[in-house]
């Protein structure tokens, strides 16, 4: 259907009475006689000429408010096209009719677009600047709104409830941004200054907003400006100059806010003012890592992933789906993770991707026996555990069920059906472990070291820290706490943790499981430590909320004030990426471990989660209390600057 296109007939009116008024200047009041019908000729064959070229090339459909240089453009082209018709229509007139001369002509059309033109400049600038910045643009929109008869619909009031900005960058993001603002009268904010380091800059106006220099954008002068927030409208900016700004801030008590600009990984996306994201906030570029050599490994491989519905597994799965495997199996005991991640990557991938869902646990052997019938993993990674903390430490059989002997069930399951590698997903509380989830991911990492020395499958683990965002973390409770006004509370303020964010962990175990030649026990590099109480502050801070009060609860059980990414700190080999590093680790037989299984065995039976609790640590040595750690705790390696740390 053929699009209507709408004409402003009250700018055709304007621009006609323009014409007239030029062609009476220069025609009538030339000083040479020119008879009048040769005079209405001339005045007709223009209107022809330039209205009808300016309609066809759509010049009156436009909305000259939000003008930008391409409808400028289109006026030129359109009047230089009617202006060469017009000479040749006019040349071929009888020679009974009087002709004008060429230069006459010129000036006649040169005049008027250049009248026309200055009149949409001068609209665009009441429109976008006219209350906000200058009395000129005031008395600009005052004149504008006479000779159009009625309110112009740019006209806003400077007493509005508008949020004042500061745009920190000048560049082509933060005027884009400024743009988008003015021309919106029902935007929720105003920018009244740039922040920018170039000096070039400084001193001028961008759309009669001030641009300040980085050092001379002083908390006085953003006072005085009435600025209520801040704004990072910069790409490229270095990561210390970004936490050093956002501490500046923040540490002024501004909001802070982050524009996307759409770019063309975000094309489609609608351009918004965010808040900081977490992973944002650690101030580092983002760990990518996705080499050719990874990308190979993974691509027509048929890869099962327990826990895929999870956190870790549901990312790794987004990973891999960009690898183009062969096909993905997400096996869960819960449903709806693995529908929810099954569907977001039928929506991304369609038939390019095969995907199957599997709903079980992985200490069911005889339903798993069916999995691996039916699609023959090439690759497994095991990503399912219980593995909250305070949980386990009341649930020990319920842990050992799950986190060991359901491990142990894959590792049997992959030698029976012939996969070719195993991948574990573990954590850096299986480090000398103080409570029965890392000791349970320890006796874990045993059983994989140890099937690397009898098996036919290719076996590795991959340690890492706490991740961000991820369900049962800090960061959704405090998130939670903070929505509801508080309080916030923290088992203890002296805690640290290391962060990753989930694509760059899921990224590492990845590439580590490529990698693998077989039982290396992978540790990464998480990074420095985080103390949980500055991230508290940060996130209140960051949220805009006031009075919220952070409170100590005491720590739960089986936690411990650090945590530890190696066993034996000399004891690490470099691999051919920098994070990932191997820990050597002397697996035990396996007779060693049949008798440490036999052991747990025997106290599940049982169902008294003391006895599990304590057969756990007879199989794992480096299981410890917790109050003994932190006890020493001061005097610990990773205890020790932390009032340093990178500020998240």
């Amino acid at each position: 259907m053929k699009k209507q296109r709408k004409i402003r007939w009250q700018l055709v009116i304007y621009d006609l009475l323009i014409l007239l008024a030029v062609d009476f200047l220069l025609l009538v009041l030339s000083g040479k006689s020119i008879d009048h019908l040769s005079i209405f000729i001339q005045i007709a064959l223009e209107i022809v000429c330039i209205f009808g070229a300016r309609i066809i090339g759509n010049v009156y459909g436009q909305i000259w408010r939000y003008g930008g240089i391409q409808c400028y453009l289109r006026l030129l082209v359109t009047d230089g096209i009617a202006f060469v018709i017009n000479v040749i229509i006019e040349r071929a007139l009888p020679h009974s009719i009087a002709h004008i001369t060429f230069a006459r002509m010129m000036a006649i059309a040169s005049t008027n677009l250049l009248t026309v033109l200055s009149i949409r400049m001068l609209y665009r600038y009441a429109f976008k600047c006219g209350n906000e910045v200058t009395p000129f643009g005031r008395f600009l929109l005052l004149l504008l709104k006479m000779f159009a008869g009625k309110k112009i619909a740019g006209e806003r009031n400077v007493n509005s409830n508008k949020i004042k900005i500061a745009i920190i960058g000048a560049g082509r993001v933060g005027v884009s941004l400024a743009e988008e603002l003015l021309n919106n009268s029902a935007a929720a904010y105003i920018p009244r200054c740039f922040v920018d380091v170039s000096r070039e800059k400084v001193g001028r106006d961008i759309h009669g907003i001030p641009v300040l220099l980085e050092n001379e954008a002083t908390l006085e002068q953003l006072k005085n400006l009435g600025v209520q927030e801040v704004v990072f409208a910069i790409r490229g900016l270095e990561d210390e100059n970004k936490k050093r700004l956002y501490e500046y801030y923040r540490d002024a008590g501004y909001k802070i806010k982050v524009y996307d600009y759409p770019t063309m990984h975000t094309a489609g996306k609608k351009r918004r003012l965010r808040e900081f994201d977490i992973e944002e906030l650690l101030f580092r570029k983002p760990i990518v890592v996705k080499d050719e050599k990874t990308l190979s490994y993974y691509r027509d491989k048929v890869i099962l992933i327990t826990g895929g519905g999870g956190s870790i597994g549901s990312e790794l799965c987004r990973q891999l789906a960009t690898m183009q495997p062969k096909q993905i199996i997400i096996l869960d005991i819960y449903e709806n993770g693995a529908y929810e991640v099954q569907q977001e990557l039928k929506i991304a991938y369609g038939d390019k991707l095969d995907i199957r869902i599997e709903i079980m646990s992985i200490t069911n052997k005889p339903a798993m026996a069916k999995v691996f019938e039916a699609y023959r993993p090439q690759i497994v990674i095991n990503a399912a555990a219980h593995k909250h903390v305070p949980l386990m430490e009341h649930n020990c059989v319920e842990a050992v069920e799950n986190n060991v002997f359901g491990t142990e069930n894959v590792i049997e399951l992959c030698e029976e059906y012939g996969a070719e590698r195993f991948m574990m997903v573990s954590t850096d509380k299986a480090v000398n472990p103080t409570n029965v989830m890392g000791a349970t991911k320890r006796m874990c990492e045993m059983l994989v070291q140890s099937a690397s020395t009898y098996g036919n499958v290719k076996y590795s683990a991959t340690r890492f820290g706490n991740v961000l965002g991820s369900a049962g973390s800090v960061i959704p409770l405090f998130k939670k706490q903070i929505a509801n006004g508080g309080p916030v509370t923290l088992t203890d303020k002296r805690i640290i943790r290391y962060f990753m964010t989930i694509s760059e962990a899921s990224q590492l175990v990845l590439q580590s499981g490529a990698m693998a030649q077989n039982g290396e026990l992978f540790v990464l590099d998480m990074g420095r430590p985080v103390k949980i109480l500055d991230l508290a502050e940060n996130m209140i801070k960051l949220s805009g909320a006031q009075g919220i009060e952070i409170l100590e609860t005491g720590l739960r059980p089986g936690e411990k004030l650090y945590e530890e990414l190696l066993t034996k700190n000399e004891d690490l080999d470099k691999t051919e990426n920098s994070l990932i590093f191997i820990e050597r680790d002397c697996p035990l037989d396996k007779a060693e471990i049949d008798s440490k299984m036999a052991c747990l065995k025997a106290a599940c039976d049982t169902g008294n989660d003391e006895e599990v609790k304590q057969a756990l640590m007879k199989v794992v040595p480096t299981f410890r209390k917790p109050e003994e750690v932190n006890e020493k705790a001061d005097e610990a390696e990773e205890m020790q600057d932390k009032r340093e740390i990178l500020m998240v």
